[in-house]
């Protein structure tokens, strides 16, 4: 079956779930998580991508997050590429690291935004990573401290998160508190994790709703009510089928190739031709930097532009990653 498109607009919400490739693990240790969360944080800064609630386990992350004005897809590329790529350096392995394809419900925010922040947030107690909710709050590689104010983030979109419960921070912070904790004994809640029937109830809702006579919308892509679920293809069928477009990645390349040429003066087809010159290899190596940061782009596509072999630009980074320790 063919795969669906995205659905994305600037400001939808979002819950998006990576997954490690055959269930392995996208995190050995301390280092590699804070890179995962350090790098959550620069791209929303950079794309204005607002996180709401996120939550890194050792095998998957959880985030709820509202597009920025060039959607999911650049920030989720943009992350998961370039973590890949530093995360198989520094573990001197090879090969995808994550599932191919990340799973992203569009929310309706009114119904499941409280709902979705909870259940991400619960997501290392429920785990066994953290023994209870005091700990929780303690835990860095979650979302939940920062709503409480026991961690800070400031890329992390806790004022709007405490606004759903009071006006009034000490307030906000207390209902919050008392939110999560009535949501320990809930469990796991598949309804959260797909859309489709799972936001009418399951099966049995939708056998019901025929015998009535009515036909509700429903959409695995979205969670949400059918009345939701019909807007939302309403107004994808109105927009673009596909918000990224590899020839506007490709100007963004350009411009990066043009800027790294007038930086360290040397032309962009001396950038393209592998030269191992000293001037030279150093733009160059300014740029595959760049290239990975910047746009996430695939190793392989970066040897392309360059001019050199993949393992030429691993070892680049590799370098570059042994400085910066």
């Amino acid at each position: 079956m063919p795969r669906q498109a995205r659905l994305d607009a600037p400001g939808t919400l979002h819950h998006v779930i990576v997954r490690g490739i055959e269930r392995r693990r996208i995190v050995d240790d301390e280092v590699d998580r804070k890179r995962f969360v350090d790098r959550i944080g620069e791209l929303a800064l950079a794309t204005d991508t607002k996180i709401y609630a996120w939550a890194l386990m050792t095998n998957h992350a959880h985030l709820l997050i509202a597009s920025g004005p060039k959607g999911i897809a650049s920030f989720m590329r943009r992350l998961l590429t370039g973590y890949a790529v530093i995360y198989n350096l520094r573990h001197r392995r090879h090969g995808h690291l994550f599932q191919n394809r990340y799973k992203s419900i569009v929310c309706d925010a009114e119904s499941y935004f409280t709902e979705l922040v909870r259940y991400i947030h619960l997501n290392p107690l429920r785990v066994k990573l953290v023994t209870d909710l005091g700990e929780l709050e303690r835990y860095p590689y979650c979302g939940h401290g920062a709503i409480t104010g026991k961690i800070g983030y400031p890329w992390q979109d806790r004022d709007y998160v405490l606004g759903w419960f009071s006006a009034r921070e000490k307030e906000a912070v207390k209902a919050y508190r008392e939110f999560v904790r009535e949501g320990v004994s809930l469990g796991r809640r598949p309804e959260l994790v797909g859309g489709g029937l799972r936001s009418l109830g399951g099966w049995s809702e939708v056998v019901s709703l025929r015998r009535e006579g009515k036909k509700e919308w429903s959409d695995e892509r979205i969670l949400g009510s059918g009345a939701f679920v019909e807007r939302v293809l309403k107004e994808a069928e109105r927009s673009p089928r596909q918000r990224y477009r590899g020839r506007e990645l490709q100007k963004r390349v350009q411009r990066l190739f043009a800027a790294t040429s007038r930086k360290h003066k040397v032309t962009v087809q001396e950038l393209r031709s592998g030269s191992r010159r000293g001037r030279t290899a150093q733009a160059r190596a300014d740029l595959i930097r760049n290239l990975v940061k910047r746009h996430g782009l695939p190793l392989a596509e970066i040897a392309r532009q360059v001019g050199i072999s993949t393992s030429g630009v691993s070892r680049v980074l590799n370098r570059a990653q042994t400085l910066s320790i």
